[in-house]
């Protein structure tokens, strides 16, 4: 019986493992188009999600948590 719960709650964590590591940090750099120069306080969003972030002075944007089902 000892070792049923111990096998039941290593695939437990095991699980838990798996589903928390299917998330994603997105990084990158929004530039203009017309002159080359970064975009500064551009927003960002994830789309079908609610994560988003804005550009920094240098056009920069992170963020985090992404889930891997997301593609744009």
């Amino acid at each position: 019986m000892k070792r049923k719960v111990m096998l039941l709650l290593t695939c437990l964590l095991v699980g838990i493992g798996l589903v928390t590591a299917q998330t994603s940090t997105v990084t990158g750099i929004v530039i203009s188009s017309d002159d080359g120069e970064p975009v500064v306080g551009a927003s960002v969003l994830v789309e079908g999600t609610t994560l988003g972030g804005t550009t920094g002075i240098d056009g920069k944007f992170t963020i985090n948590n992404v889930p891997s089902s997301a593609k744009t």
